[in-house]
């Protein structure tokens, strides 16, 4: 039976959306009341677990799940062993250094050599400070990563925005974009080579559909 991942949180209903469209209903997840982590679709021809955004790629890597669907920056930070087989077009944010609007600093060069950058994404922020060529402290935060720059903690952040409301209603601005995400569909790398349960047909009838509205 073929096995999807799927994350909880913003992007859960466009992808069970996406998946109903091909004939997999895993609404349930959507419902208040439902405490259930693994469901089987209504024709009970594929099960789908419902897990953290960060984990969804380690159980499509080890192969509990042939598919899953996860946002592009969590296969940046993570750099897991999957295949990346579409673009899915939802789901769209970017990964973005920001500062106090206070602050004197309007581009992530300007910032002090050696100085503090707080993220939950270490991977993405110590490779962008790299490539500066610019030393920074990396401050591993896994809240509310605005709190950096407010307490005093960290000169900047690096971190998803979407709307950047939250960036705003917390008095920092966005200097620099690192790069764009989208929600990705993955596959296990063997079981698409041997097209385990028909994992070929369903990956090219997601391909072919709109994205989510």
């Amino acid at each position: 039976m073929l096995t999807i991942a799927l994350p909880k949180g913003a992007l859960l209903r466009d992808s069970i959306d996406l998946l109903r469209s091909v004939g997999l209903d895993f609404s349930a997840f959507l419902e208040s009341s439902n405490r259930q982590l693994q469901i089987n679709d209504l024709s009970n021809t594929a099960k789908a677990l419902l897990v953290r955004a960060q984990d969804v790629p380690v159980y499509v890597e080890y192969g509990q799940a042939q598919l899953g669907i996860v946002g592009y920056d969590v296969l940046r930070e993570k750099q897991p062993q999957v295949a990346n087989l579409a673009d899915l077009q939802f789901g769209t944010c970017r990964m973005s250094v920001a500062v106090k609007e206070s602050s004197s600093y309007r581009s992530a060069l300007e910032l002090p050599p050696h100085g503090r950058v707080a993220s939950k994404f270490v991977r993405c922020a110590r490779e962008y400070f790299h490539t500066l060529d610019l030393p920074v402290e990396i401050v591993p935060l896994y809240g509310s990563v605005e709190l950096g720059p407010i307490t005093g903690m960290s000169e900047a952040i690096v971190d998803l925005v979407s709307t950047g409301r939250t960036l705003k209603e917390n008095g920092l601005i966005e200097t620099d974009v690192l790069f764009t995400s989208t929600a990705r569909l993955i596959a296990h790398p063997l079981s698409y080579r041997l097209d385990r349960d028909r994992l070929h047909d369903v990956v090219e009838q997601l391909r072919e559909k709109p994205c989510p509205v």
